[in-house]
Formats: structure tokens, sequence, C-alpha cells
């Protein structure tokens, strides 16, 4: 019997600013598997960490992320507009991640454009021992990255369309996981993917409840805002299988 790999999805992000140093701090204090994060590149090239393609919604900037080089992204403030206890919060690159991360726990990095994965391989070179699964729901993006990386853990997101083909391209492209949204799981799904050795973690799950129901089904883990609640949980979070 196995417990569920808890993922903070972008980063304790329930309690601090997401994908922030604070809220990935905040994650790996209360005992998270991994962290999720979202990367883009600033107009410099550097992969720096931001859900959005725009910075409007979680920054005091406007305008896209590939417009600004990466000295004005750091000069916003990415932490005030979740509580004044944030304010002047930077966003992260990805390498301040990796250096403060790597050893601590793993880390999923949800990638949007082939380009920006281009340049995550490139810093992964610099940290051999991170250990780190790279997502994306564009499947032209994956299948680009294995070509390029035979060995890199890739994993397919899922939350729209034929879940049949899309665990048949997981498979095709030999990823390590399948991560659907919560309310596209089905029994015949988890059974497609145990069959064929694919490892399903479930997104965005702040429930217990919910999380104890998909456990019973054969999911093996959880994206979560709040690692606090699955983790306090977690005895309780058996499968049977």
């Amino acid at each position: 019997m196995q417990r569920p790999f808890i993922w903070a999805h972008r980063g304790a992000s329930k309690f601090a600013p997401e994908n922030t140093m604070a809220a990935f701090s905040a994650a790996v204090e209360l005992g998270a598997d991994g962290l999720e994060l979202d990367i883009h590149l600033s107009r410099d090239g550097i992969p720096v960490v931001i859900h959005d393609e725009s910075l409007e919604r979680t920054t005091d900037g406007q305008g896209l992320v590939a417009d600004a080089s990466l000295e004005q992204l750091q000069q916003l403030d990415a932490g005030g507009w979740f509580s004044p206890e944030f304010i002047r919060a930077p966003l992260p690159t990805l390498a301040e991640v990796l250096s403060a991360f790597t050893g601590k726990l793993s880390l999923n990095l949800e990638l949007k454009e082939f380009s920006t994965g281009v340049e995550v391989l490139s810093l992964l070179r610099q940290h051999p021992d991170a250990e780190i699964i790279i997502s994306s729901f564009d499947y032209d993006l994956l299948k680009g990255l294995r070509s390029l990386n035979e060995a890199l853990p890739l994993a397919v997101l899922f939350d729209d369309g034929n879940w049949r083909q899309a665990v048949r391209f997981a498979n095709e492209i030999s990823a390590c996981a399948f991560h659907p949204a919560d309310n596209l799981v089905c029994r015949r799904m988890l059974s497609a993917c145990r069959k064929l050795g694919l490892p399903v973690s479930v997104w965005t799950v702040d429930r217990p409840e919910q999380a104890r129901s998909l456990v019973r089904m054969g999911v093996s883990g959880f994206f979560t805002n709040d690692p606090g609640a699955l983790l306090s949980a977690r005895p309780t979070l058996v499968s049977p299988l």
C-alpha cells in the first residue's frame, strides 16, 4: 500500500502568493513531496517562474512577460495582490528555485512553449541533481522535448478532449506520469493508466474527503493549493491497490 505523492500547486498557494519563494518555502515547511511551478521566458530569454503569460493578475506590472527584461521583471511586486504581508515579493527565476530546493523535494515544471523548454533543458544541465518532471498541455511541445532528450521525465496534462487519446500519447512518448483535472478522472482512465504502468496525479485537490475518494479509485498523487490539509490527512489516504 502506498500513500499519495503531494505536489504543492504553485507552492503552498493557499498561504502565500503563488509561484513565489514564500509559497515554495511554506510548502517545504509543511512537508510537501514536491513543488509545481510554471515557467515563462523573459525578453532576454531567462526562465522566470510565473503562471500567466501576462503580468496583471499576479504582479503590479502590465503587459506580457515575454516583453519585459529580467531586470524589469525583478522590480515588480509579485506578492502585494495576495496580502500586505508579501508586498515586494519578487518573481523568482527558475535558477533561483533550482538552487534553493534541489535536494529538498521534487520539482514539476509546467511549460507553455517549446522555446521555454529548450532554455529550461540548458539550465537543468547546471543542476544535474535536481529531481524534476516537465509537464505540459501542449503535446507537440512534449514530443519536441522527447526528441531532444530520450530520458527526460515528461508528464502529460489533460483537461479536455478524449482521455484515451491522451493516455495513448503519454505511452507513445514514454511519459512518467499522467496529470488529469479532478473532474475528468474515471475508473476506466485509471485502469488504462495502471495497465501501462503510468502513475496518475490529479489537479487541483484541496479537500481530504475528495482525496480519499480518488485514492480509493487508484490515484497516486495530488496537486493541491493546501498541502497542509492533505498531508494531515495522509495517514487515511491509503490506496487499496
